[in-house]
């Protein structure tokens, strides 16, 4: 059985500095965090398609392959609405 790391494997600090040439910034970050999102709900897909044409006949990695599709796309959302609720709360602020 294979663990995979569920540390994220971008690590975000405020001391870094974006380096232009390298289009590492906050937004080719976001695009593959949502692709990796992405990924592993594809994946899940072709995972229990297998399962249902009698190519793959372990319930449980179906199973596994699905919650971790789950999880990912649970913590994408929560991050987003917490980005949503800080923008909220700073355009309620007056100057």
């Amino acid at each position: 059985m294979r663990v995979h790391n569920i540390q994220p494997n971008i690590a975000i600090t405020g001391s870094e500095k974006v380096n232009k040439n390298t289009g590492t910034g906050f937004a080719d970050l976001l695009k593959q965090a949502v692709q990796e999102v992405n990924n592993s709900q594809i994946n899940a897909d072709v995972i229990a398609e297998k399962f249902a044409i009698g190519e793959i006949d372990n319930i449980h990695q179906v199973t596994i392959a699905t919650e971790q599709a789950k999880l990912a796309m649970d913590l994408t959302l929560a991050i987003r609405n917490k980005v949503v609720d800080a923008y909220k709360e700073i355009m309620r602020l007056q100057f």
